[in-house]
């Protein structure tokens, strides 16, 4: 899944000689919290809200309100913005780019083509948007979480019960993120068996692993085994 698929394109920026008042109202009017910061239509920095509060006169200020607003009006984007921004290339996948974002502890950056233009941002709520996406949630069903060995067709054996019931998968995950040596995580979110079958289904399922969880969202219900 590449940044290009689920990306924001309709990106708003700001040129750099424009004011502070320019991109308060920027983002008010777009209800967004960063702007790319352009000079000669190039990307020279980027703006966020952080940044206009930071230099913005404080709440205890003495200046009169015609003051402030003569300030910011005055304040070029250019010396508040942060230079030399971090970015990811339009063909990097959602995980890589998902990655730079935790690694530079930023919640959005600017998406850019192969010439180095501009093409669009990518931010947290975007990813939120890829993990309910391949999580399958908008399917609702029932989710199952094991722990199972690590060896070829474990996975598999798990589905082929599902199937055996008429069920059918709307995403399988695995991690290996604290999970024990020679074993993995694996959840997978399922619908389509009728609810007179699933307690043989969970039955039959225990026997292929360690069942961990059982998250019903037809009716919000949840088992938790083991805690």
């Amino acid at each position: 899944m590449l940044v290009e698929n689920w990306m924001n394109p309709k990106v708003v920026t700001v040129d750099a000689d424009d004011s502070m008042l320019d991109a308060t109202k920027l983002m008010k009017e777009h209800n967004i919290r960063r702007l790319p910061v352009l000079e000669k239509g190039k990307l020279v920095g980027i703006v966020t809200d952080r940044d206009l509060k930071r230099a913005s006169p404080s709440d205890a200020t003495t200046l009169e309100a015609h003051e402030i607003l003569y300030l910011i009006a005055n304040i070029k984007v250019r010396e508040i913005m942060s230079k030399n921004p971090i970015t990811v290339p339009w063909n990097y996948t959602v995980e890589e780019a998902a990655e730079i974002l935790l690694q530079a502890k930023i919640s959005g950056m600017p998406v850019m083509d192969k010439d180095g233009k501009v093409i669009g941002m990518i931010t947290q709520t975007d990813l939120f948007k890829v993990f309910i996406s391949l999580t399958g949630v908008g399917k609702r069903g029932i989710q199952f979480a094991f722990l199972l060995e690590d060896r070829p067709g474990s996975i598999k054996e798990v589905t082929d019960v599902i199937r055996a019931y008429g069920g059918r998968m709307a995403s399988i995950l695995s991690s290996y993120e604290k999970a024990p040596e020679g074993q993995r995580y694996v959840y997978v979110r399922m619908y389509g068996v009728h609810r007179e079958n699933m307690p043989q289904l969970k039955e039959d399922l225990k026997k292929k692993g360690k069942m961990l969880y059982i998250v019903d969202s037809r009716e919000n219900k949840r088992e938790i085994f083991n805690r």
